[in-house]
């Protein structure tokens, strides 16, 4: 405890951050691990003038990770998936860093930062840590938004991602009733450690099929993601809206297709494989999972959104929102 209490004698002459900065590795893992701060009365651009510290016993920590790693397991055991507690993105991943979760793939579909779910200044910024944290967690990431949205995000990859492709889902059947150009595409960024693996051969046809097993196909093709007639790296998938894909339809105002994720996941879950949608609105990932025999951990930061999946999937969201709540503030 010497070392901690220099450590504090050194937060009273600098900035908290600015000192903090200076911590070695395991210095910073011992505060966040060991000790909660409970109050800091200066904010962080001015002197630090006083910090009260608790000392948490670090078996709490090893009980909450416990509790909720085995709440986890159980429902993945009993339903295939597990639907968290409504929190925020960040949180989720960093629940699965502390849980040692890992994952082929991340479904990202956030709000696009235009229009509908509000404008975030530091959307960019904030969507770039969230990528980079999902690289920790997973192979493969796919990050959906508008075209103009996700284009600044190509040259700004962080590493050691890198870009497969750039996937379009196309529709034709906005509803808008802007005069002129009407939106009718999303983009999707298929993101991928080096060397992570695909799984082409889940969309051979039938004479490719009969060629494989008798050693005759020459190369694997790679799938294309057209579902009609039209471009490579296009889906093509009419929104559901109106009559179109009633029977599908949660209420949700941004649901994607379950046709529209199948492909993705079929291209990069391995058979029985593991899918974390920290955002996963009304739930098509837990479709697409339970339909495909993939495992999914499920989560969404709205109250509203969250209870449509429990319907939709017929999942009730795990009881673990005290664990969640320490064990997170233990692990900022």
């Amino acid at each position: 405890m010497g070392q901690v209490c220099s450590l504090f004698k050194s937060l009273q002459r600098f900035s908290f951050w600015a000192a903090f900065k200076k911590l070695d590795f395991s210095l910073r893992q011992l505060i966040f691990t060991h000790l909660k701060i409970t109050e800091i009365l200066a904010p962080k651009s001015r002197m630090l003038e006083t910090i009260e510290i608790t000392i948490r016993p670090k078996s709490d920590s090893k009980n909450q990770i416990s509790r909720v790693r085995r709440a986890v397991s159980s429902a993945l055991e009993r339903d295939g998936m597990a639907l968290l507690p409504p929190q925020d993105v960040k949180k989720t991943l960093a629940l699965q860093r502390i849980l040692g979760q890992n994952f082929d793939t991340v479904m990202l579909d956030p709000w696009y930062n235009k229009g509908f779910g509000g404008i975030q200044s530091d959307y960019r910024n904030f969507f770039l840590e969230v990528i980079r944290d999902s690289a920790v967690v997973a192979k493969h990431v796919f990050f959906w938004g508008f075209p103009e949205i996700v284009a600044p995000f190509v040259e700004r990859i962080p590493k050691p991602l890198d870009l497969v492709c750039w996937l379009t889902w196309y529709y034709k059947n906005n509803p808008s009733v802007i005069r002129g150009w009407r939106s009718s595409q999303n983009a999707c960024l298929h993101l991928a450690h080096p060397g992570a693996q695909l799984h082409p051969e889940r969309f051979l046809n039938d004479k490719q099929k009969t060629l494989a097993s008798k050693g005759k196909l020459r190369y694997m093709p790679g799938p294309t993601s057209v579902l009609e007639d039209s471009p490579a790296d296009v889906i093509e998938q009419a929104l559901l809206v109106g009559f179109v894909g009633r029977d599908e339809q949660t209420g949700h105002p941004a649901q994607k297709p379950f046709k529209v994720y199948d492909k993705l996941l079929q291209m990069t879950v391995s058979d029985g494989g593991m899918i974390l949608d920290p955002m996963c609105g009304s739930g098509t990932t837990g479709c697409v999972a339970r339909e495909r025999c993939f495992k999914a951990i499920l989560c969404d930061g709205s109250e509203e959104y969250t209870a449509i999946v429990e319907k939709r999937l017929g999942i009730k969201r795990l009881n673990i929102q005290e664990e969640l709540t320490g064990l997170l503030e233990d692990n900022r």
